[in-house]
């Protein structure tokens, strides 16, 4: 069971889906399932509409602004959600913001940079096709 503070961030990567509110939809019900049956503050909700490519996430930044000052715990639905860069995972884990991804809620710091580096690679391979490229990054 959840117990404490938690501020939720929530990105989808296009309009159309921020529009439609699906995949947002699907991202807070899914945090506020983790989150459920505990004692537990939920102090504010950030959501981004912004592709997984951009590095500038001000919501992002606002949400860990927040949890810093109140001791909250960022809550996402998804890891890849957050970001796919290993480098922004590792300076998460560097500023003292604890985060939890639902989607692995018990991960530690390891598997978490684990993931992180599968992302970022699944990002650039995607990319690489999309653009007519074949090989490894």
């Amino acid at each position: 069971m959840a117990s404490g503070r938690f501020v939720a961030y929530f990105r989808v990567s296009t309009q159309e889906q921020g529009r439609s509110g699906l995949g947002l939809d699907a991202q807070r019900d899914a945090v506020i399932r983790h989150l459920n049956g505990g004692d537990w503050t939920l102090d504010a909700e950030f959501v981004e509409i912004e592709s997984g490519k951009r590095s500038d996430r001000p919501k992002l930044v606002y949400a860990i602004k927040l949890c810093r000052k109140t001791k909250a715990t960022l809550v996402i639905a998804k890891l890849d959600r957050l970001w796919h860069d290993c480098h922004f995972i590792s300076g998460l884990m560097k500023a003292g913001v604890d985060f939890i991804a639902v989607d692995n809620p018990n991960a530690n710091p390891f598997h978490i940079h684990v993931l992180a580096a599968v992302a970022e690679h699944e990002r650039a391979m995607n990319s690489a096709r999309t653009k007519g490229r074949t090989g490894s990054c």
